[in-house]
């Protein structure tokens, strides 16, 4: 193109050089010659057609050099943005690989995981969470954590407290007989939107197995010392027995007019005295001595009937009420089934409600003629068997109901409304925990006492 403007000035300076430019097209006669000009222009536009297709054929090469170019820088950048875009496929599958394996372990944990901001919002909820409270993650994300599990056991000062001091915490929750939950609370160490995490184990299966090992120990302590007090108590009650029948024998053998049959009777009565200490020795020897670490099926009137002969054995006075002067009213179900059970321990029980009856009687007894009755009840209702043992003696007051299944402290203002010989808070205990049961009284002046157990048959 340079050359084309340098030709156009030469020509542009030639026009000075001559006086007529166009002379050379013609003749000597003035005559045009069209010829020559035809040749001279077709001559110029071939230069100027070969110079325009040279630069052309030069630009159509610098163009293609330049397109090669571009298409290098393209398939480089294409290249390097497939390499990108593999490296951010990968890391993106990494990403949502170990996503996906936090997520498993947070709702595969088998505690409750609950994660709360500084504003205590939910920010995280597991499957766990989700099982125990019955409301979805998606229900209670960005909810007040007590808005969202209003049963937690947990009050807003001692989450504060957690996330002032960034030091962990631990609480445990108990109801007896029902359930343990350990709570442990710990700040996230980056301090981000999850400012605090929530881990709710439920322990109640270790709880109860902690506490039926240290029953276990309990009883067995027991067992040994009852052993051994009913060894001591049978050596002085058979010298007594012994000495007695002695006196007896020789009372019998001189005359001693009318005070001899008196000497006789008061003899008789230390005589019955001594046999009642005598089986309350045996009752306890066969208490300390009785398995109790397996459960076995048990035919429950059986055992009822076991404990009603063991009461006749034990509860008697020489001049007062005896338990073999009391009615026992029995109403028994036919075609009742066995019930996986400690046998020695529901003894035990049906023997203390026997006992509390028969002293309630013997109370009222001594007010009235009434002949004193007890009424036995067992029968099946659905999936449960139950056992009623039911009194018209004297009632017990509304403390006394409530007191009643509760361990003795004489510290306690109901220690006098509910003496420790009154109490049943062992058999309750053996009903309820050992066997998963329920237990309850109801007692009024005008319809009387009544125990209820009910034992599951399943």
């Amino acid at each position: 193109m340079k050359q084309l403007l340098a030709l156009v000035t030469l020509l542009g300076i030639s026009l000075n050089a001559y006086a007529d430019i166009f002379a050379v097209f013609r003749y000597e006669d003035g005559r045009t010659n069209w010829q020559y000009i035809a040749n001279t222009s077709a001559s110029l536009l071939i230069i100027i057609l070969l110079v325009v297709l040279f630069f052309l054929i030069r630009a159509n090469l610098r163009a293609g050099k330049s397109n090669r170019a571009l298409k290098e820088i393209k398939a480089t950048l294409e290249e390097r943005v497939a390499q990108r875009t593999e490296v951010l496929q990968k890391t993106a599958e990494q990403l949502r690989k170990r996503e996906a394996y936090i997520s498993r372990i947070v709702n595969s944990m088998p505690v409750m995981l609950i994660g709360i901001n500084d504003q205590m919002e939910v920010t995280q909820w597991n499957k766990t969470a989700e099982d125990v409270t019955g409301r979805l993650v998606d229900d209670v994300l960005d909810q007040n954590l007590w808005k969202a599990y209003p049963a937690i056991t947990l009050d807003e000062n001692q989450v504060r407290d957690v996330l002032e001091s960034d030091k962990p915490q631990n609480f445990k929750h108990t109801q007896p007989g029902q359930y343990s939950y350990d709570l442990t609370l710990y700040r996230l160490k980056d301090r981000d939107e999850t400012g605090l995490i929530i881990l709710i184990s439920d322990i109640t299966k270790q709880v109860n197995a902690e506490n039926k090992v240290a029953e276990r120990d309990k009883l067995s302590a027991l067992g040994e010392l009852a052993s051994a007090m009913a060894y001591d108590l049978n050596r002085p009650i058979s010298t007594i027995f012994q000495r007695v029948s002695d006196s007896q024998r020789k009372i019998e053998a001189v005359e001693l007019g009318d005070v001899k049959a008196q000497l006789l009777k008061e003899v008789e009565a230390i005589q019955q005295s001594a046999q009642q200490a005598t089986a309350i020795s045996q009752h306890l020897l066969d208490l300390s001595a009785s398995p109790g670490d397996t459960k076995r099926q048990a035919d429950v009137t059986e055992l009822m009937e076991t404990s009603i002969a063991l009461a006749t054995e034990l509860f008697a006075d020489a001049d007062e009420l005896a338990f073999r002067d009391v009615e026992i009213d029995r109403h028994y179900d036919t075609d009742l089934p066995q019930v996986s059970c400690y046998p020695a321990e529901l003894i035990q029980v049906f023997t203390r409600l026997l006992r509390s009856a028969f002293y309630a009687l013997k109370e009222k007894n001594n007010k009235n003629d009434e002949q004193p009755r007890i009424h036995v009840e067992i029968g099946r209702f659905f999936d449960s068997m139950w056992i009623k043992v039911a009194h018209q003696g004297q009632p017990l007051s509304p403390v006394a109901q409530v007191c009643i299944f509760e361990p003795f402290f004489a510290s306690t203002e109901e220690a006098e409304a509910c003496p420790v010989e009154q109490r049943l808070s062992y058999p309750y205990f053996i009903v309820t925990e050992h066997h998963l049961g329920h237990m309850s009284v109801t007692s009024d002046e005008k319809l009387g006492t009544c125990f209820n157990i009910q034992l599951g048959l399943n």
